[in-house]
């Protein structure tokens, strides 16, 4: 299933403001890690639907956002609920190192 794409623009309302937990993707084209992660959050998007929303933010066509949390490397996982980050990933992580992550949170 494919990622929620947000924009510097819609970060707050379609992340942060959301009505049920967002894990947000902090990604870039050009980064290695990035191109590892994006299908397995591809993958667990759907195994997750209806639970949780994965939504991805290209930080080259989107620089505000990442900085507002104090984070600069990528990729970078936040994982929002009511309002707030409930937790980070950052770098590469396998399928189920995602999975405990997001069992544990969601």
């Amino acid at each position: 299933m494919p990622l929620l794409t947000v924009t510097d623009a819609s970060f707050d309302t379609e992340v942060v403001n959301a009505g049920k937990p967002v894990l947000a993707y902090f990604w870039a084209e050009w980064a290695g890690p990035c191109k590892l992660m994006t299908p397995i959050l591809e993958k667990l998007s759907a195994d997750y639907a209806g639970r949780l929303t994965m939504a991805a933010l290209n930080i080259d066509q989107n620089p505000a956002t990442l900085p507002r949390f104090r984070e600069e490397a990528i990729p970078t996982m936040l994982l929002f609920k009511n309002g707030s980050v409930a937790g980070k990933r950052i770098g590469a992580h396998s399928e189920g190192q995602m999975r405990e992550f997001l069992d544990a949170l969601v």
